[in-house]
């Protein structure tokens, strides 16, 4: 059976450090006040007060040091999408997400202690309960990387792709939390030449810079297929698409025969206060798919064995400075929700954390 934590008051919750302040009554949390008609802001979300959450069987209570804003939290706010792993968000709902927390109560009989920092998806609080997990451990030079969408990346090329030496490689969205690694995953996979896209011109330095990229292509509102074509005379072997739409037709236009294209995001529905969130139609050309013989696929979710090998490639890459983990950190809950904003107008450039 599960080790059980007994219930108790807050402060005398058993499992915690001898001579530790006692925990609070209460917590703050992050909850959806109501459903806009376009994107999501500080409006829309408000900063509870709860009681402190009391774990059950097999839980523990954790104080979130780190978690992640990520775009699909705009699908979940417009209503979800049938098919998927996640709920949708109504009016009064906490919000959620990839977190790392610190253990600060946990059965005396089990194998967490205080102090340990665990994985888990109850972002947007304070505090937590949350099933025990093994604990994180030294996998990553710094815990918060644990929050890097860089999994996603490479499943896509090394499981569904199956990236080669020497091939062309595309992402799209090249800046964002998914496609910021991705450009240096191919890189360090042996790509030929990456390309990226992106609408900042600022953002399209540090792509090339910083996070492995040889070309960028810039959106500024017309056509992208003609500057990807410059991009890519030769044409592209690998698509990372975290955005969809006009750029995955612009793709699927460069792709040269046998080329297998990776559907991870839909970004351009996510960021665009004109669409519903909820739907990302986009006209391919069949006759282009079957005569170049392209593959395309979506991936949603990670398993653990891939991303396992994922953690253990990340951390050795990380302290021989082979990659960087490009991210934003902002202190403060209270914060969460502008952040959340500024990830919709694209401010940042990578993963976008939230330090408690």
């Amino acid at each position: 059976m599960p080790p059980t934590l007994p219930r108790a008051l807050p402060g005398t919750l058993p499992g915690t450090l001898p001579g530790t302040a006692p925990l609070p009554g209460t917590a703050r949390e992050i909850r959806l006040a109501d459903v806009p008609s376009g994107l999501p802001g500080p409006e829309h979300l408000t900063v509870a007060e709860v009681p402190l959450p009391v774990p059950g069987t097999g839980e523990v209570l954790v104080r979130n040091r780190w978690f992640q804003v990520f775009p699909s939290l705009r699908t979940l706010i417009a209503g979800g999408v049938p098919g998927t792993p996640f709920p949708a968000l109504r009016p009064g709902d906490t919000l959620f997400g990839p977190a790392v927390g610190e253990v600060v109560a946990a059965p005396p009989d089990g194998d967490l202690r205080p102090g340990d920092l665990i994985p888990h998806f109850q972002g947007w609080r304070e505090y937590a309960a949350v099933p025990a997990a093994p604990p994180l451990g030294d996998a990553l030079p710094d815990p918060a990387a644990h929050l890097a969408s860089g999994a996603t990346a490479y499943a896509a090329l090394t499981r569904i792709a199956r990236l080669r030496a020497g091939e062309t490689v595309l992402v799209t969205g090249g800046a964002g939390g998914v496609g910021s690694l991705a450009g240096q995953i191919a890189r360090l996979l042996g790509a030929g030449r990456v390309i990226g896209t992106t609408g900042s011109p600022a953002k399209a330095g540090r792509m090339t810079a910083e996070l492995g990229y040889d070309a960028v292509v810039l959106r500024d509102g017309g056509p992208i297929g003609g500057r990807l074509a410059e991009a890519a005379p030769d044409g592209v072997d690998v698509v990372v698409d975290t955005v969809g739409g006009e750029q995955l037709q612009a793709a699927v236009a460069a792709a040269r025969p046998g080329a297998r294209l990776v559907v991870v995001g839909t970004l351009a529905t996510q960021l665009s206060p004109a669409s519903g969130g909820t739907t990302a139609p986009v006209e391919l050309d069949a006759f282009q798919l079957i005569a170049r013989n392209i593959t395309v696929r979506g991936l949603t979710g990670v398993d653990g064995e891939v991303h396992a090998e994922w953690t253990e490639r990340f951390g050795a890459w990380l302290r021989a400075g082979a990659v960087t983990f490009p991210h934003t950190r902002i202190s403060g809950i209270e914060r969460a929700p502008l952040a959340l904003r500024e990830l919709f107008e694209g401010r940042h450039v990578g993963t976008v954390v939230i330090e408690m």
